[in-house]
């Protein structure tokens, strides 16, 4: 499928998904945003794709959120269900996906990091929800994930004043897993994904999607009573994947995965 606002590659069972908007700083518009909707559709029901890494074209930005220039022009338009870039507001994808943050993640490219599983950022990143600043609110969910994972006073700090932060402080407040050298955002979640890719896949999905909805639950006896009954959780366990683990440990070899 031709694009022509990203790149997508596939390494194997690896998609890459590059913003491919460098002369905007990888800023979105609705187009962009409908070719990332169909581009993660693809990602989720493609039984050969097991991670995706989102990151931006260019040396300056990973994305820097909604491209306001095309809105002043062009007025209102549709954006998919699923979302700013087809990924905040996609709730049902269990495939583990990385952002490897290159430059800055401001507003809806913050929000972008937000909605992924693991944020890998170099180490020159910034991040922010400038959107006060220009009249709006972080809309596409920043406002709920930002103090779900920081805390509550930290979030405000951030989403009031729409200051940035580099990527030592985010990952001092925990919405960073790690700062790579410059230039190596990239290298360092492929590495990430690496290491996902060599465990079972259903046990992976398994275990985001229990994490995620365990959240939502509420009270931990609830959430572990509840887990049991999660689709993602049902099919790792009807797996042969679920006896091939522990018979590769007992033979002491690599496991050979077979579910998809």
């Amino acid at each position: 499928m031709a694009h022509q606002f990203i790149q997508v590659e596939r390494e194997g069972p690896l998609t890459l998904i590059t913003l491919n908007r460098a002369d905007v700083l990888n800023a979105l518009h609705p187009p962009a945003h409908h070719e990332l909707a169909e581009v993660f559709d693809v990602f989720a029901s493609d039984p050969q794709q097991w991670v995706a890494i989102v990151t931006g074209s260019g040396l300056r930005a990973f994305c820097a959120g909604n491209d306001l220039k095309f809105r002043a022009t062009h007025g209102r338009q549709s954006m998919p269900e699923t979302g700013f870039a087809g990924l905040t507001s996609r709730f049902d994808l269990d495939k583990p996906v990385i952002a490897a943050v290159n430059g800055l993640a401001l507003g809806g490219g913050f929000e972008l990091a937000l909605a992924c599983d693991l944020v890998v950022a170099d180490e020159h990143a910034q991040f922010g929800l400038p959107e006060v600043t220009v009249g709006a609110a972080a809309m596409a969910g920043g406002l709920h994930r930002l103090p779900r994972l920081i805390g509550v006073q930290a979030a405000m700090g951030l989403a009031l004043t729409g200051r940035r932060i580099g990527a030592r402080e985010a990952f001092a407040l925990g919405c960073v897993n790690e700062v790579s050298p410059a230039g190596a955002a990239m290298d360092v979640a492929r590495r990430w994904a690496q290491q996902i890719l060599q465990a079972a896949p259903l046990a992976v999905r398994a275990a985001k999607q229990v994490m995620l909805r365990g959240l939502y639950e509420t009270t931990l006896r609830i959430a572990m009573a509840n887990q049991d009954n999660y689709p993602a959780v049902s099919t790792m366990r009807a797996s042969e994947d679920y006896l091939e683990g522990p018979r590769a440990f007992a033979d002491g070899r690599v496991p050979g995965w077979r579910a998809r």
